[in-house]
């Protein structure tokens, strides 16, 4: 049982949760993540580590509400505990020797990109962080991520906050402007990581992407987070999440990772409907 020692809703479909688990706080690392059950029945969800303090023998980990075992986690109060909590998984991101990056992040793909800012800065690098989100009322981690960069620029779909447009506009700008980059990092949806993918091939930076949006099981042996690599089967949980951005098959990974779409939606609708029962 991993006790809940902080809860904060960071907007209104996503959630931080700080949970006391000393062993995986000692080794976590940056793009690694921790398979959890909220309860006996529930299922098994990969979440990033979005922070990890040591001292305290604390990890975080930020979820946004789409499905019935993120509901369920999310009905869960400070005091109170999880089931089970493993990890870290996955192979921690590749950051030692870069000198100046950019991290991008989508929506609630910045609770990972953060963390990699953040271990970027303390390994002393250049970290300009472009961060998008629909609009201002679901921007997450600003505080956290002006700390961690030497350049922040936050963009929304509506213009509600900070520059008006597209991740890509602001990278697009950066790049033009004379900026130029070990390395590119970008994590959020499919769709955005394919289009900053387009945009460094044309510039030839080398990208980084997190394939963790479409990780399911954590072991590999569901097939759920199957994609192409350069050609090569890939699973995303045991081989990454972080690949070779320009390598990776985008369509065939948003093709598969919609099949579940319908299914999460009807599953969060069902639990939020048995809640409902439960108060009444």
């Amino acid at each position: 049982m991993y006790k809940i020692v902080r809860k904060e809703e960071l907007n209104p479909t996503v959630t931080l949760m700080e949970v006391a688990a000393p062993f995986i706080a000692k080794k976590a690392q940056p793009g690694q993540f921790v398979i959890l059950r909220v309860d006996e029945n529930g299922e098994r969800i990969p979440l990033t580590v979005a922070d990890y303090d040591r001292e305290k023998g604390t990890i975080s980990i930020i979820f946004q509400i789409v499905g019935a075992t993120t509901e369920k986690l999310n009905r869960l109060k400070e005091g109170e505990y999880i089931r089970d909590f493993v990890g870290p998984l996955g192979t921690p991101s590749h950051l030692d020797g870069l000198k100046k990056v950019a991290v991008i992040g989508g929506g609630v793909g910045c609770a990972i990109a953060y963390p990699v800012a953040k271990k970027l800065h303390e390994l002393g690098a250049q970290v300009h962080s472009v961060v998008g989100f629909r609009n201002k009322d679901l921007v997450i981690l600003e505080k956290e991520f002006r700390a961690a960069s030497d350049k922040y620029v936050v963009v929304t779909d509506d213009g509600s906050y900070g520059e008006k447009g597209l991740v890509t506009d602001a990278l697009k700008k950066l790049v033009e402007s004379g900026e130029k980059y070990d390395e590119v990092i970008a994590i959020g949806p499919l769709v955005m990581m394919k289009f900053v993918c387009k945009l460094t091939k044309e510039y030839g930076i080398k990208t980084v992407v997190s394939m963790n949006p479409i990780m399911i099981d954590g072991t590999g042996m569901c097939g759920g987070c199957r994609l192409t690599v350069g050609g090569k089967t890939k699973f995303a949980c045991v081989d990454g999440p972080d690949f070779d951005g320009h390598e990776v098959d985008f369509d065939e990974a948003m093709k598969r990772a919609a099949m579940y779409r319908d299914f999460e939606r009807r599953a969060h609708e069902k639990t939020c409907n048995l809640f409902k029962q439960e108060v009444k």
